[in-house]
């Protein structure tokens, strides 16, 4: 299981053979029989680590380097955190697709699954929500994670990003919930979020671009890549981020002349 959850494909669903879901379910009544109640989930602790002085570094090479590395951790921590629910999630929809009921463990973590995905009060069937869960539960490609974070944050040269850990320029909509804009305009009530720690703002961010209206176009995008067996690919996936800037498809074209110029595909694996 784990080799075919690890994948994070749509298609493996399709290929999980009738043995294995035998087996599967056989461990799952196993397991599932001596425990009563769901296990916590582990308490999430970020150490805080504190933001480079990008604008220090003034060769301009130098700065890029220094900023892919600085997050190349924080990015990949948090879509292995993805990747691990996506390894959660992909049993749980083959059960459902093969017509079975869940136990009632699986089914609490289905739930919880689905919380945490916005989707606990979608209204769906089973199998709907299990589809909808499985374009929502899946990584963004590193390339696009970092030309977004290299755009919006200035390389992270940002007032918000230095000194509110904010590389996406996210908004907040609560009255101290960050940084006001300095040209905000007075009809305006919107500021910048403020995180206590990097690896927050990069969370956030994944969860916005997986579970906002806003980008359902990407997350179907991504679901036919991995249907079709294909690696992600940021320069198409990109085109779903119309609506993450006022700029629109100038945005997209500025985040795929990042990622072509700085060579980010080398940092992706799906």
């Amino acid at each position: 299981m784990p080799v075919l959850a690890r994948t994070g494909t749509i298609a493996a669903v399709a290929v999980f053979t009738l043995t294995a879901f035998a087996q599967y379910r056989h461990a799952s009544v196993i397991t599932h029989e001596l425990v009563l109640q769901p296990q916590p989930m582990p308490v999430a602790t970020d150490a805080v680590v504190v933001m480079p002085d990008f604008e220090a570094v003034t060769d301009t090479n130098t700065r890029k380097e220094a900023f892919f590395a600085f997050l190349h951790s924080h990015i990949e921590e948090e879509n292995e955190r993805v990747r691990e629910t996506r390894l959660r999630l992909l049993p749980l929809a083959a059960v459902l697709r093969a017509g079975e009921p869940l136990s009632k463990v699986e089914r609490a973590d289905f739930e919880q699954i689905a919380s945490e995905y916005r989707l606990e009060e979608s209204g769906l069937s089973d199998r709907e929500l299990a589809r909808e869960l499985l374009r929502r539960v899946d990584i963004v490609p590193m390339s696009l994670v970092m030309a977004q974070a290299a755009n919006e944050s200035a390389w992270g040269t940002s007032r918000f990003a230095r000194e509110g850990n904010n590389i996406f320029g996210q908004w907040c909509f609560n009255e101290g919930c960050g940084l006001v804009p300095e040209r905000r305009r007075s009809d305006a009530s919107h500021e910048v979020r403020s995180f206590g720690s990097v690896q927050g703002s990069v969370r956030a961010y994944l969860r916005n671009l997986n579970t906002h209206d806003s980008y359902a176009e990407m997350r179907e995008m991504r679901a036919q890549m991995r249907a079709q067996a294909r690696p992600l690919d940021s320069m198409v996936l990109a085109r779903g981020l119309t609506r993450y800037s006022a700029r629109g498809m100038a945005y997209v074209s500025e985040l795929q002349d990042i990622i072509r110029v700085n060579r980010l595909h080398a940092f992706d694996r799906s």
